[in-house]
Formats: C-alpha cells, sequence, structure tokens
C-alpha cells in the first residue's frame, strides 16, 4: 500500500494510492496519516475499503511528507561502503547516528532553500524507515516488525556547516528545506528485500548518484536494532539510512548546488522526488 498527504502546508489530508495508481482520498477513514494514526488498525481498515468509494484527487496538488507530525529524524552517516571511499573515509565499526532536525522536513517536490552563507550544500538520495511500534533495545532478529515502511529521503547538506564550523553535524543537516520525504509511505509488505533496492539521483538531468542498497555497511534491521538502543523509536519516528556514492563532495572538483538547480529522485518502486533549488531571500 501506498500512503501520502497533498494540500497546502500544514494543512494536508491523507490519501493512498489506489490498483490504477491513482489517487484517492482517504479522510473519511482516517483525519491524517500522524504518528497518533500509524497502526495495523489503519492498514486493515485501508484494505477493507472500496476503492472505487473513495474520493478521487484530480490534477496535481502539491504532496507534502507522507507522515506528518514527525517526533524524530534519526540519520546514518557513511552507511555505503562505496560513499565511505570517495570521501576517503575509513569504513565505520558501528553506524554514524545523527539527528536532523524535523523543522528541515518538507514535501518531496518543494522547493529547496540554500541558507543564507552557504558555500557547499550537496545532495543525498536515500532510503528512509518510517518506525510504525514503539522499538526500545530491539533484537536485530525482530527489528522488521518495528517498521511501518519505506520512504525517500534526499538529505540535504551544507558541507562546510557540517564539517568546517565545528562541532557535530546537525547544524550541516538541519537547514530548513533540507529534508524532503516523499512522495509516498510504501508499507512493508509491498518491500519484499529493503537491501535489494535501486536508488538514484539527477541534477540537472544529468545522472550523479546509482546506487543500491545491497551497499549498505549496515542494513535496515541492525539500523534499527541498534538506534533504539541508544533512543526510543516512537510511530511516525524516521530514519534515513545513508547515501551511495555520487554526492559534490566527492566529486574533482567537487561541485555544490546553486540557485536554479534541479535535482530528481528515486528509489525502486517508491516513486520520485523533484526539487528545484533556490536561494534563501534577505
Amino acid at each position: 500500500m501506498k500512503l501520502l498527504r497533498y494540500g497546502r502546508a500544514g494543512q494536508e489530508r491523507p490519501a493512498m494510492l489506489d490498483n490504477e495508481g491513482r489517487m484517492r482520498d482517504i479522510s473519511r477513514i482516517v483525519k491524517d496519516i500522524t504518528p497518533a494514526t500509524i497502526s495495523p488498525g489503519l492498514l486493515a481498515a485501508l484494505r477493507k475499503a472500496d476503492q472505487r468509494r473513495l474520493p478521487l484527487i484530480k490534477g496535481r496538488p502539491r504532496l507534502g511528507p507522507p507522515v506528518g507530525g514527525i517526533g524524530k529524524l534519526v540519520c546514518i552517516g557513511l552507511n555505503y561502503s562505496d560513499h565511505a571511499a570517495e570521501t576517503g573515509a575509513p569504513i565505520p565499526k558501528e553506524p554514524i547516528v545523527f539527528l536532523k532536525a524535523n523543522s528541515s522536513i518538507c514535501g518531496p517536490n518543494d522547493t529547496v532553500i540554500i541558507p543564507r552563507d552557504s558555500k557547499k550544500s550537496d545532495w543525498e538520495v536515500e532510503l528512509a524507515i518510517v518506525i510504525g511500534r514503539k522499538a526500545q533495545y530491539v533484537e536485530q532478529a525482530k527489528a522488521l516488525n518495528y517498521v511501518f515502511g519505506y520512504t525517500i529521503c534526499n538529505d540535504v547538506s551544507e558541507r562546510e556547516f557540517q564539517l568546517e564550523r565545528g562541532g557535530s553535524w546537525d547544524k550541516g543537516k538541519s537547514c530548513d528545506t533540507f529534508g524532503p520525504l516523499g512522495p509516498w509511505l510504501v508499507t512493508r509488505d509491498e518491500v519484499k528485500d529493503p537491501q535489494n533496492l535501486k536508488l538514484w539521483l539527477e541534477l540537472n538531468g544529468k545522472r550523479v548518484q546509482n546506487g543500491t542498497t545491497a551497499k549498505m555497511i549496515f542494513g535496515v534491521a541492525e539500523i534499527v536494532a541498534y538506534v533504539s538502543r541508544f533512543m526510543t523509536l516512537h510511530p511516525g519516528d524516521v530514519i534515513s539510512t545513508g547515501t551511495p556514492p555520487g554526492v559534490g563532495l566527492g566529486m574533482k572538483p567537487p561541485l555544490f548546488l546553486k540557485p536554479g538547480d534541479v535535482m530528481r529522485l528515486g528509489i525502486e518502486g517508491m516513486g520520485e522526488q523533484v526539487q528545484k533549488v533556490a536561494a534563501a531571500k534577505g
């Protein structure tokens, strides 16, 4: 099942894709797709519903992040062996965990704003996990049972803020619009193997990232189990699992985002995002 949210920012309505790939409003079944409503019961109600009786959404409305009111956006750094190689970093012995402010979250096709004083804004296509059950000290063998579904995250990053300005990575990762999510929340049952998905990103029509989740150093189950040792994960929390090679930082010479650029990115079976890049006002 593919769930989504559409409408103006802060006023999104819940929807799903029907069997023909058309958007259907599901607000008569659930008020919104949020940490409070994500549950097996919601999926059961949607499966029981007659799709043909759900209102068809016409046109091409704005899409919001597929989960509203996300509590935590947790990220894993340097989690692809080929990405670590391109940056010259050693293979991590344990997952590198950092937080991305939830104020960075936006819709999958919203404009990405380059922040003031930015010199090195960069792109990162990533598979994101959406948690479905409270997870605390979970075993790796059971970790996938705590996953509600998956979506796409563009972990936009300001490399100077991240790496050259002292402290943790968070300030280079948390700028407004630096966390596009969506377009869909794809339920776990539709993803047979999260470690066998193709993911890619194009900049201005040129393919710059072209990878596979098979290259993850730490897989989805290990990530969920590991993170749950250090913080309780709640329904609706998101974990973005790292990016394959092809980021601007790793190019020779490095290449970074500028106003007018267009990013297009996708993951097999999870749709696509398209973001225009603009400069911050003022």
